[in-house]
């Protein structure tokens, strides 16, 4: 009788890969090339974000100025200054991850990024990376312009920090998810108009939710860019309509949320295989 060979599982059967749990390398890499996007067109992400804010502030402080009267105790170009900081942070970290996906798509080489070794966990930290390093650069910028012109310093240093990074993690998961959704830029301009704006523009960017009529502020509450907006003001004003501590809790937990769903996308293939 032949001797028959005995099947002992390897490192794959049991999930197992040769470079481990986690590829690092392969992470890097795409982090790397994910952030190198942006950065070969800085006039066009860093730069642009910065005269957007910088138009933002002229125009509230032309057309309104002083009249307005103070806000939350501060001047309300002071009061404005922290919404559009964390505005423009959200929207360049959403429109980050959201075009490299659907660039790939367009292009035909998302292949290029489901082929190699990377698990789905692997894939969404890597665009995550370069959605929150060019949010927090253009943060960074503006911020700086913000101390620059306004003499505008930063109350609570970290956790300003805290809801700029959380706030470029949710706005990016969002536009990952878009992206997967997406198979043309006319689908992802869609996205941005009809919800990414409207977001971050019905979120306490401009005004104070208190000063809404009771059902208008309760709906308000149940915004999570609200807490975004609202924590960056804390964090540069000191001032704040909701409390920071609730407001990382609800932007934590939506943006686990989100990554989860975009996790189980990836795992799926969901409208990226086909």
């Amino acid at each position: 009788m032949l001797d028959q060979k005995i099947h002992q599982p390897d490192r794959y059967d049991m999930g197992m890969r040769r470079f481990g749990r986690m590829n690092w390398l392969g992470l890097q890499a795409l982090a790397g090339r994910e952030v190198m996007r942006f950065l070969v067109v800085w006039t066009q992400t860093l730069a642009a974000p910065l005269v957007t804010a910088g138009l933002f502030l002229a125009v509230f402080s032309l057309a309104i100025g002083p009249a307005r009267g103070e806000v939350l105790g501060v001047p309300f170009i002071q009061f404005l200054a922290p919404g559009i900081l964390m505005m423009t942070v959200i929207q360049n970290s959403f429109a980050n991850t959201s075009s490299s996906i659907v660039i790939s798509k367009v292009q035909g080489n998302i292949v290029d990024t489901l082929m190699p070794p990377l698990s789905p966990l692997e894939l969404v930290l890597g665009y995550l990376a370069g959605g929150v390093v060019r949010g927090l650069f253009v943060g960074v910028v503006i911020a700086l312009a913000l101390w620059i012109t306004l003499g505008l310093g930063v109350a609570r240093p970290m956790w300003l920090l805290a809801f700029l990074t959380l706030g470029a993690v949710l706005l990016g998961a969002i536009g990952i998810a878009a992206g997967i959704i997406s198979n043309k830029f006319d689908q992802i301009a869609a996205i941005t108009n009809f919800i990414v704006v409207p977001l971050s523009f019905l979120s306490g960017t401009f005004y104070s939710i208190s000063s809404l009529p009771p059902v208008l502020e309760a709906i308000s509450r149940f915004n999570p860019v609200f807490y975004l907006i609202d924590g960056a003001r804390y964090g540069m004003i000191g001032a704040s309509d909701a409390s920071p501590m609730l407001g990382l809790v609800v932007v934590s937990a939506t943006a686990l949320g989100v990554c989860l769903l975009c996790w189980v996308w990836l795992r799926n293939g969901y409208r990226l295989k086909p």
